[in-house]
C-alpha cells in the first residue's frame, strides 16, 4: 500500500477528462466576478467603501461576489 504519491504519478494522470466538470465552476465563477464589479463601478457613489470591496471581489474567489450581493449592496439602502 502507497501512502505517498509524488509527482511522477501526474504523468498518468488524464486532465483532459476533468476539464468538462471544472470548465462550468471556473465559469461561473467569472461571471460573478464580473458581473460583481460592473455593479460596483455602477453605483460606486453610493457605496461607502468601494476599495474594500472590490479586494474582497476579487481575491475571495466565488464567496467574495456572493458575500458583495449579500451584505454589500446594502449600503446604498442607508443613505
Amino acid at each position: 500500500m502507497q501512502l505517498h504519491y509524488g509527482f511522477d504519478e501526474l504523468k498518468n494522470f488524464d486532465f483532459m477528462a476533468v476539464i468538462p466538470i471544472i470548465l462550468p465552476f471556473i465559469a461561473v465563477g467569472i461571471f460573478l466576478v464580473l458581473l460583481a464589479l460592473i455593479d460596483l463601478y455602477r453605483y460606486r457613489k453610493t457605496r461607502e467603501s468601494v476599495l474594500m470591496w472590490t479586494v474582497i471581489i476579487l481575491f475571495v474567489n466565488t464567496l467574495g461576489p456572493i458575500l458583495y450581493f449579500v451584505i454589500g449592496r446594502k449600503d446604498s439602502e442607508r443613505l
